[in-house]
């Protein structure tokens, strides 16, 4: 049965991701099969398919089968939310598998895309793939800015200091 999305489908999906811990120790195929379930409902061309079906597989840790699933979601058109996650997504994945240049690229742009609540996640993402590239000042930049707007007190300061660590010296 083919179906459109819908927000019992929603609902039912992230009743399946709140489980995801419990499939440990050797049960991980047994949760990527719960997912390929929910996913099968929708229309096979959905970008959200390979989408849900690589982050089952980032989840339990096959970021090699993850990458190609979440490039083929964005190949399909995914965007909005859904897009922007698989781009964090993906940056990690690539990382993790030793393409963190990749990760940089795809995610750069990323900063200058409409805020939304995933913004700490690209800045924290693209921090650690810069930090495998020996990039360490322009990653711990990136934290420490995206950590001031949460802080109580010294946010001008930390975000002075986040600046001063990627700015040349005017010395």
């Amino acid at each position: 049965m083919t179906q459109t999305i819908t927000p019992e489908w929603e609902d039912r999906l992230a009743a399946a991701w709140a489980t995801v811990d419990g499939y440990a120790d050797g049960r991980e195929a047994e949760f990527r099969a719960l997912i390929d379930d929910l996913v099968a409902q929708l229309p096979d061309d959905s970008p959200v398919v390979p989408f849900e079906r690589a982050c089952a597989f980032d989840s339990t840790g096959h970021s090699d089968k993850a990458v190609p699933l979440y490039q083929e979601a964005l190949a399909r058109g995914l965007d909005g939310y859904r897009g922007r996650r698989t781009k964090i997504q993906l940056a990690s994945s690539l990382r993790n598998v030793g393409r963190a240049e990749e990760g940089v690229a795809l995610l750069t742009p990323e900063l200058d895309a409409p805020s939304d609540e995933l913004d700490d996640a690209v800045r924290a993402t693209l921090a650690l793939c810069l930090a495998d590239l020996g990039r360490e000042r322009e990653g711990l930049s990136l934290v420490i800015g995206a950590l001031a707007g949460h802080l109580p007190r010294y946010q001008r300061s930390m975000s002075n200091y986040a600046r001063l660590l990627i700015e040349p010296a005017d010395r």
